[in-house]
């Protein structure tokens, strides 16, 4: 989801930027605006809040460590 919403936001095909990514490394390509936006988007598809603390900051450099976060806040935003 987290590609969907970053392709779509940079005007580009999911499967374009996954070979991208798959070429480039998994550094995720965004800058702190379109960042912004990508989460806003998650915690109201998902109604999660992810913290913005120092942890959540760094997890936004890679799209496997931002998807961590984002999989943590889900599991969290479920338990009772």
């Amino acid at each position: 989801m987290i590609i969907d919403f970053l392709a779509e936001l940079q005007d580009k095909d999911p499967s374009e930027l996954r070979a991208e990514l798959s070429v480039g490394g998994s550094e995720l390509p965004v800058d702190s605006l379109l960042i912004v936006e990508i989460l806003t988007r998650l915690e109201e598809h998902f109604g999660i809040s992810i913290p913005a603390d120092a942890e959540a900051a760094r997890s936004t450099r890679s799209v496997r460590a931002f998807s961590r976060t984002v999989l943590d806040s889900i599991i969290e935003g479920q338990q009772p």
